[in-house]
């Protein structure tokens, strides 16, 4: 079996696998939706996801995830099963919108399923929904039915109010607790129980019969019987009182059945109403009525209950008090009718007997800005066939709907009847109201004028044809404004443009390089000059010439051949107008270079370090000064110094120095810091002035960095990244450094001053002079790296031999010496012979390694062998013909 056999075989198998875990995702899914679904494994061709809530989703999802199946694989493997597509794409963005919901959240990947965790750190989005969205576990079809939200939204509760005075008209029942007050001439209080038989037993009187009795009926039976104790309870002129309320009201049994959510018997208090039993059971399900819930009480009809009514009109006269034993029955709906488009509220709305077009749309809120109200559109099934009825403003009130409708709603057109349309340089562009007879200088003067910056030798009109289409009419707008040109008559829709004249030419500027404090891009303005455009650039710096200033132009004349026009002025130092600069304005586009003087230069500071009298740094007082100028300065060597040893720092060319910006930056900053109110408190007039400069200047440059970004590439980066050398990082390190020890003999510089061994300093320079040396290094290939003590005449093999020797691995006639000034010496041969280089005091002895080698495979020998068997074997033939 090849590669490829084995390759689809497993292909074949995980795709079994995945088509057993989808089978199982849904096995699982469907008898958890159960019921509300009525659908089972061979029926998912069948399957609406209308009919699934988010909560339903949450768990296929949750449910497909565990299984290792991501979302688009589900949707597919789903589809490929029998699921429709267009039930599979309702699907898919069902879930996208789960995922994708929330807000504040930011997107990860957990198993294939997009998660959104909020900033705290671990809430999915599923509990996010959950907690904003009252009606999560709600299908979309079940949120459309007018009514349906308002038995399952958690933020409301239906549970009775216990702390209410005791009404008058509440029924006692068995296990009532009564509490009676009697007050006046006569004082006594009896807590007592109402038994199943409907009695209390009133202590000196004997049982009283109240069950099923009024609050106002038993009270006046009770007044009767305590009557013949209390004398002065009845008569005219009674001076004893009773009072009766109520102390644990009783709990009550109600059936709940038909059409609800949750048919069954339920316990409630014996305050509760229809609408606390239907909250409790989940209100009518999608089949259920809300305009006729029955009240059956002892096999009667006793009360009828709309929804609708309470919902509209705030109505609860049929939302009465429930007794025990009562059922409440929810039929099925009768009529229910389907309102689309445009209103307040869509969705289905249940019609009885009498309810007009008019009242659907009470019920719906009323219809919204954007409908078209003079005649909506009924569709409607009529003997087996769809039938389409329009039904004008006017017969909305006799219009009665049928159960099955579908009442469609237009939108207004997004059409004007009197728009004209101004934009461009006005003051005030928009819509304005056209009136017959408008023209271009009415809409003009509605539009409050042209702007100063307007473009008046053409303006463009838009019109729109009888058909439809865009037409233009080109006008002279300074022709119409002088009236020299006619006032053309608008029309509706028509939109006039007027251009900026800014908007339709290249924005002109002018720049500045140099020796100025901003060199840049600065807006062009007329009649500017080169002395106000140093202005604007900071003006000069100490190091700017005021002379030969260079300004270049475009050219306008390219038969020429010239690229720019060039020209030259010097200006005053002082910035003081002279009649030959106020000859030669800046025109848009002018480059002016300020050149940098001749006779200026910044300081270049050398240092020198170790055995001389007075070490540091110093300024190279000439071009051509030389190491033996610096030392003499620097107040000669010193009895300890060792000049064999001395040794040169100088900068190569990748060195990073600061630029002159940079420089120029951090002596501000310096400034800055020394003059800063914050931390110096005793600060005259002039240092404060001074400090505000400083800091604006600070700013301007701070500015100026952000809006150049961090983007300018440093040239010798790009170098060392486009050398193919600079693949070896050992390599680079030691090619690309900064700065290179420059050896140098300083004993004999200084009894010769002024040779060639006398080099010129740079900028930056370093000398270095140590202490006398007394020791020497070995390192690379020995036994024992080490440090030993200096043996003057002694070769360096003897210095090998202190450190053990050589290694199997040293490469012996590479052995080199590194002086302490940074020269150095190599082995020398000649016929066998090695001439070993003389070892110094502060050397290091350096021993490399071999190069490694490859040794030859058999593969090699055999190839080899066989190349000369060939050879041999050409020779052969050559010399026998």
């Amino acid at each position: 079996m090849n590669s490829l056999e084995k390759l689809r075989i497993q292909d074949r198998d995980i795709n079994r696998i995945a088509f057993r875990k989808l089978w199982l995702v849904i096995f699982a899914f469907l008898i958890v939706v159960g019921s509300s679904l009525a659908q089972n494994l061979s029926d998912i061709q069948n399957l609406r996801v209308d009919d699934l809530s988010n909560a339903q989703i949450e768990q296929l999802v949750k449910r497909a995830q565990a299984n290792g199946i991501n979302s688009s694989q589900l949707v597919v493997l789903a589809q490929e099963r029998g699921m429709p597509p267009s039930e599979a794409a309702k699907l898919s963005r069902r879930i996208n919108e789960l995922m994708n919901g929330g807000n504040g959240q930011s997107q990860v990947q957990t198993g294939g399923f997009s998660r959104n965790l909020d900033q705290t750190g671990g809430v999915d989005v599923f509990d996010s929904l959950r907690r904003s969205d009252p009606y999560y576990d709600l299908t979309p079809e079940q949120k459309k039915i007018f009514g349906f939200k308002l038995f399952h939204n958690r933020e409301l509760d239906f549970s009775p109010s216990l702390n209410i005075p005791t009404p008058s008209s509440y029924v006692i029942g068995s296990g009532d607790q009564l509490l009676i007050d009697i007050y006046g001439a006569s004082q006594q209080s009896y807590d007592l129980t109402v038994t199943p038989e409907g009695r209390i037993f009133i202590p000196n009187v004997g049982p009283v019969q109240v069950g099923g009795s009024t609050i106002e009926a038993a009270l006046s039976r009770l007044k009767t019987s305590l009557g013949r104790i209390y004398s002065g309870m009845l008569g005219n002129s009674p001076n004893t009182f009773i009072e009766m309320r109520l102390g644990n009201i009783r709990s009550i049994k109600v059936s709940m059945v038909g059409e609800v959510t949750k048919p069954g018997t339920y316990t409630l208090p014996s305050f509760a109403t229809v609408f606390n039993a239907l909250y409790v059971a989940g209100g009518p399900n999608e089949k259920g009525a809300f305009r006729r819930v029955q009240v059956y009480r002892d096999s009667k009809l006793a009360a009828t209950v709309d929804i609708y009514d309470f919902l509209i009109n705030g109505n609860q006269a049929s939302n009465i008090t429930l007794q025990d034993n009562d059922v409440i029955i929810v039929p099925a709906y009768q009529a229910r009718i389907e309102l689309i488009g445009p209103v307040r509220r869509e969705g289905y709305f249940e019609v009885v007997q009498g309810n007009s077009l008019a009242d659907i749309f009470k019920f719906a809120g009323g219809f919204s800005s954007l409908a078209f109200q003079d005649r909506v559109t009924i569709r409607r099934f009529e003997d087996n066939q769809r039938k389409v009825i329009d039904v004008s403003s006017s017969n909305f009130d006799s219009f009665m709907p049928k159960d099955g409708d579908e009442v469609l709603v237009g939108e207004v057109l997004e059409r004007f009847q009197n728009r004209v349309q101004i934009s461009g340089a006005v003051n005030r562009p928009g819509e304005y109201s056209f009136e017959e007879g408008m023209g271009i200088l009415e809409l003009i003067e509605k539009a409050e004028g042209l702007k100063p910056e307007a473009f008046t030798t053409r303006a463009t009109l838009y019109r729109t044809n009888s058909d439809l289409t865009l037409g233009a009419i080109t006008l002279d707008l300074k022709g119409i404004l002088n009236n020299t040109s006619e006032n053309l008559v608008l029309k509706n829709e028509d939109l006039l443009f007027i251009p900026n004249r800014y908007d339709i030419q290249e924005e002109y500027y002018v720049k500045i390089s140099g020796e100025v404090n901003f060199p840049g891009t600065y807006p062009f303005a007329s009649n500017m000059t080169i002395g106000d455009l140093v202005l604007r650039a900071g003006g000069f710096l100490e190091s700017a010439a005021n002379s030969s200033i260079e300004i270049a132009s475009r050219s306008r004349d390219a038969s020429s051949g010239k690229i720019a026009e060039i020209s030259t002025l010097t200006i005053n130092a002082d910035l003081e107008l002279s009649p030959e600069e106020a000859s030669m304005p800046l025109t848009p586009f002018d480059h002016v270079f300020i050149r940098k003087s001749p006779g200026f230069e910044r300081e270049q500071i050398v240092a020198v370090r170790g055995e001389v009298r007075f070490p540091g740094e110093f300024v190279l007082g000439n071009a051509n000064e030389r190491i033996s100028e610096l030392v003499t300065r620097a107040g000669g060597l010193s009895q300890f110094a060792y000049p064999k040893g001395a040794s040169l720092i100088r900068r190569t060319v990748y060195y990073k120095g600061k630029t002159e910006e940079e420089l120029r930056e951090e002596s501000l900053r310096q400034m800055w810091e020394r003059l800063n109110p914050e931390t110096n408190r005793d600060l005259n007039e002039a240092e404060k002035l001074l400090f505000e400069r400083v800091d604006k200047k600070l700013s301007e440059i701070e500015q100026k960095r952000k809006e150049e970004g961090d983007n300018q590439p440093v040239l010798d980066e790009f170098f060392t990244f486009s050398d193919t050398m600079s693949i070896d990082p050992e390599l680079n390190k030691a090619r690309f450094k900064e700065e290179d020890l420059v050896g140098i003999d300083l004993e004999y510089i200084m009894k010769n001053p002024g040779s060639e061994a006398d080099l010129i300093l740079m900028e930056g320079d370093i000398l270095q002079v140590p202490k006398e040396l007394q020791t020497v290094r070995m390192v690379g290939e020995v036994l024992m790296p080490t440090t030993t003590r200096f043996d003057k005449g002694k070769s360096l093999k003897h210095y090998i031999s202190k450190a053990g020797g050589f290694t199997e691995n040293a490469r012996k006639s590479k052995s080199y010496v590194v002086y302490a000034n940074g020269d150095a010496a190599q082995t020398r041969s000649f016929l066998g012979i090695k001439n070993y280089p003389t070892v110094e005091p502060g050397a290091e002895i350096v021993v490399p390694q071999k190069p490694e080698r490859e040794r030859l495979s058999a593969s090699g020998w055999i190839g080899i062998a066989s190349s000369l068997a060939t050879l041999g074997i050409l020779i052969e033939r050559l010399f026998t013909n």
